[in-house]
Parts: C-alpha cells; sequence; structure tokens
C-alpha cells in the first residue's frame, strides 16, 4: 500500500491530514500491518477534552498486541470516530481512511516536527533495517 502524500507523519506511526486548523489523525499502513488483526479501540478521551501534543488517546487491541495512539499536536477533540468501535478491523482494511480523531489545533509548532512523505519513507525504510 502506498503512503498519501498529502499527509504528515510521526516516528510512532500516525498520520496527520491538516486542512484548514483541524488534524485528523489515524495509523499507518506499517503500524496496521504490525498489529495484525485489530478486535477493539478504546478511546482514552472524550470530544471536547483538551490534548498535548503526543499524548495518547486511544489504544487499539489487536490479536497480537496492544498500542496507545497518540496525538501528535496539542488542541481540542472536536470529534472521535465512534463507529471505529464496533469495526475496528476498517483500520486494517482502510487505513488511511479509517480516521480516529480530529483535533483544532492549539499551537501548530509540533506539526515542525512531523515527517512529509520523503522523509517519512527514508526514516521508515531505516527502521525498518534495524
Amino acid at each position: 500500500m502506498e503512503n498519501p502524500k498529502n499527509l504528515k507523519y510521526t516516528k510512532t506511526e500516525e498520520w496527520i491530514l491538516v486542512e484548514d486548523n483541524i488534524a485528523t489523525i489515524g495509523i499507518t499502513h506499517y503500524a496496521q500491518d504490525q498489529l495484525s488483526d485489530i478486535v477493539y479501540i478504546e478511546y482514552l478521551l472524550e470530544e471536547g477534552d483538551d490534548v498535548d501534543a503526543d499524548e495518547a488517546f486511544a489504544t487499539l487491541e489487536s490479536v497480537k498486541a496492544a498500542s496507545d495512539v497518540l496525538t501528535a499536536v496539542a488542541g481540542t477533540i472536536v470529534e472521535i470516530n465512534e463507529d471505529l468501535a464496533d469495526t475496528p478491523e476498517e483500520i486494517n482494511q482502510n487505513p488511511y481512511g479509517a480516521w480516529m480523531a480530529k483535533i483544532e489545533i492549539s499551537d501548530p509548532a509540533p506539526l515542525d516536527d512531523q515527517m512529509d512523505i520523503e522523509t517519512y519513507e527514508k526514516y521508515a525504510a531505516e527502521e525498518r533495517d534495524n
């Protein structure tokens, strides 16, 4: 699966789509592949909650492991994708369409630390070779 070019990527395998002042967040194809079959998602925060950059807002459980999903930006959660609670397998089937949360950005500075597609793919290749 090809990684979309219009996203930002974190070293913890989240993707971020920024439109206007809203960051939409999900996990990368690589992350869902490593987790294997995702069977459960637990949201740790709710709509209206303020978050710091790199704060855990959800936990994914799979047949292999559990993993936290981080915010990547500071702001206020404006929407949670509650549909994933009933269909967590959607993350495996469509990781770049199965967004998990939308955050109104209060501080865009952490976005400067995230990777564009070229940097992410170079980083990912180096990390996966180790």
